[in-house]
């Protein structure tokens, strides 16, 4: 759907909304990333914050004071600097965003099972079965806005309606921190009263097409024979935006499936021909792609190395392991292994990654102990980082030859430019 910005359709009568029959909610964290970084530096809450780093990467995320100068998530880093300079740029924390998204799923599995995570930050739930315990859907949303908040300190908005494309709709107009419930009898109104773009599935060209046409709401499209919209956009895309317009959608919240692959990649500020530093930038790769497995409980064997050159051919090798891990070392071995193998002479590199795949859940793969190990070596090492990371943050253990500066993760404001009071600004706000 689009992140564009809408407004709430007005309701046509003014009893409160009943959620009888709207069991499907979907929980979106607001500014996920930047919410999460600045857990470490509360001084920087209510002003513009934007995640990413270097000239030539692009925005993971920004604080909605960021937004509002234009700041959107993709974005170049060298556009986002130009539309908001006054930003304090942080770098991502990709540990803890693992580690508050475990914990935020781990309270959406304690009201349902059936959990449709999307990404880190958003997840599809069907309450139905959690009615009878917990109480009405909007209830369950309202506990779960306020679990997320007390238990990891970042807020998130919520949708309840009774299909998944309105639950959808509704979390991003309920932006930021909010709660909007669209009624049974209600969704083909609140619907039709939204502009095309809202429509789940129509992106710039889909709009530029329907704008053609003389489309410009989604009552618009909902009134036009569905053998224009077909002959227009096409059989699929057509009937699609069809049903949409009269907000039906008959999709259940598939049950989470595991995840296929874990990995990191790292996109470099300017090219590196040096392969000694090449395999120092695999050691925290391998490292946090290790750390990714063992809190999502997983372990693999098939490690990937991707290098993509300054000419952005990007070239991939894979090893696959005898016995199944999850620890950087291994993983950071293996990377450097297969980057030794390639035989590369002062290569230019943009960019490397580390991914780990054939993922087994930890508890069916027991791991094989190594001989001549300790009793307790390498795998209890990384287990007791884990909690030292879970505790006091991610940067407070990690190999030395990773170390950087103390604040080495903010980066330095322009000169001349001063930070903005820290009193948030009043108004809606972009949507995340």
């Amino acid at each position: 759907m689009s992140r564009r910005q809408f407004a709430l359709p007005e309701r046509l009568v003014d009893t409160p909304p009943d959620d009888t029959g709207c069991t499907v909610l979907h929980v979106d964290m607001d500014a996920f990333y930047a919410s999460a970084s600045l857990l470490a530096h509360p001084e920087l809450v209510g002003t513009p914050v934007i995640i990413g780093g270097g000239t030539r990467g692009v925005v993971l995320s920004a604080t909605y004071e960021a937004r509002r100068f234009g700041v959107a998530s993709a974005m170049p880093m060298s556009r986002a600097r130009r539309l908001c300079p006054q930003a304090t740029v942080l770098r991502p924390d990709h540990d803890l965003y693992a580690t508050i998204s475990a914990g935020v799923m781990e309270t959406f599995r304690s009201v349902t099972p059936h959990l449709e995570p999307l990404s880190l930050d958003e997840a599809f739930l069907d309450v139905s079965g959690a009615l009878r315990r917990l109480g009405s859907p909007a209830a369950i949303a309202q506990m779960l806005r306020d679990t997320v908040h007390d238990e990891q300190g970042i807020t998130c908005s919520v949708g309840v309606g009774p299909s998944k494309f309105v639950a959808k709709l509704a979390s991003g107009l309920a932006k930021p921190d909010g709660m909007v419930v669209v009624p049974r009898d209600e969704v083909v109104p609140f619907v039709q009263q939204l502009p095309v773009a809202a429509l789940w599935g129509v992106g710039d060209r889909t709009e530029e097409a329907l704008t053609r046409l003389g489309l410009h709401t989604v009552a618009d499209i909902a009134h036009t024979p569905l053998a224009t919209l077909e002959r227009a956009l096409g059989t699929a895309t057509g009937r699609h935006l069809h049903e949409l317009a009269w907000g039906r959608d008959p999709r259940p919240v598939e049950r989470e499936q595991r995840e296929k692959s874990i990995g990191s990649d790292e996109t470099f500020e300017a090219d590196i021909d040096d392969a000694t530093e090449i395999r120092r930038r695999l050691l925290g790769l391998g490292d946090r792609t290790a750390a990714r497995a063992r809190a999502a409980g997983l372990t693999g064997r098939t490690v990937t190395l991707k290098v993509r050159f300054s000419d952005f051919t990007t070239i991939t090798r894979s090893r696959t392991l005898r016995e199944p891990t999850d620890s950087g070392r291994t993983l950071h071995a293996t990377a450097v292994s297969l980057f030794d193998a390639l035989g590369l002479q002062r290569a230019r590199i943009r960019l490397v990654g580390v991914r780990l795949s054939g993922l087994v859940p930890a508890t069916e793969a027991p791991l094989q102990g190594v001989l001549g190990e300790p009793e307790h070596g390498w795998r209890d090492a990384d287990r007791a980082v884990d909690r030292a990371r879970a505790r006091f943050g991610s940067g407070v253990v990690r190999p030395a030859s990773l170390v950087r500066p103390r604040h080495a993760d903010v980066e330095p404001r322009p000169s001349g430019v001063q930070p903005r009071p820290s009193a948030s600004v009043g108004g809606r706000r972009d949507i995340s």
